[in-house]
């Protein structure tokens, strides 16, 4: 079965690097880009369009699950299992809109590391995890390396992104939702609310684990995800 991974904002490979290695000998795993575009309507029309399968394992971190849940929307009956890591099921707030736009313009005036340094870098990991630099270097080279247009039409397309709640309603595919304890930007309630939502999931909470889990985390990570392809979550 191929296993398509979906990665956050501003991320690519490297976010999944564990899982890739422990994961490959169970299915054919592969990172989708969703950086091309401004709406996640496109972004995930796009995904679909990477996808050699006619049916698919499913899984996204952040706006790779904010995309996924787009997927679903689109083409429910492609997606065979979905896994939903550290994400958000709801639209952006009034004030989340403006908080982006801000953003927005500090990158169009040349500041994308101040931003990713001094805006989203301390809301990224635990506290347990707050003096790992591999980690908070490599989210740094991540988005770095994606550029300033990236983090643009990303920022774009979360501040224009619909209510996924009907969808979540309506997908019957065995899903994970995977959170992380003290996940600053989608707490672990906001998990609860999308697994209560999903007529067939199962909920797993990371202890000592913040918003990348697949970083902070790697064996739980992995562990709930060879469950869930395994159909045993």
């Amino acid at each position: 079965m191929e296993l398509i991974l979906l990665p956050g904002m501003m991320c690519d490979d490297r976010l999944f690097t564990a899982q890739l290695s422990a994961l490959r000998d169970r299915a054919s795993v592969k990172v989708a880009s969703i950086s091309g575009y401004n709406q996640i309507e496109r972004i995930a029309e796009d995904v679909l369009s990477q996808v050699r399968d006619e049916q698919f394992a499913l899984a996204g971190l952040s706006m790779g699950g904010i995309v996924a849940m787009e997927v679903v929307r689109q083409a429910p009956e492609r997606v065979l299992q979905l896994a939903l890591l550290n994400t958000n099921h709801l639209s952006d707030t009034t004030e989340k809109r403006e908080i982006r736009s801000k953003q927005i313009a500090r990158v169009l005036s040349g500041g994308l590391a101040k931003v990713l340094i001094e805006e989203m870098k301390p809301l990224y990991l635990a506290p347990q995890n707050s003096s790992r630099d591999d980690i908070l270097q490599t989210v740094v080279n991540m988005a770095l390396d994606l550029g300033e247009s990236v983090f643009i039409r990303q920022s774009e397309a979360l501040a224009n992104r619909r209510d996924y709640s009907e969808t979540l309603q309506n997908y019957f595919g065995k899903t994970l939702v995977l959170a992380g304890e003290h996940d600053a930007l989608c707490p672990p309630e906001r998990h609860q609310a999308i697994a209560d939502l999903l007529p067939n999931a199962t909920l797993k909470i990371v202890p000592k684990c913040g918003h990348l889990s697949t970083m902070e985390s790697p064996d739980s990570v992995n562990t709930s995800l060879f469950n869930w392809l395994n159909k045993s979550v």
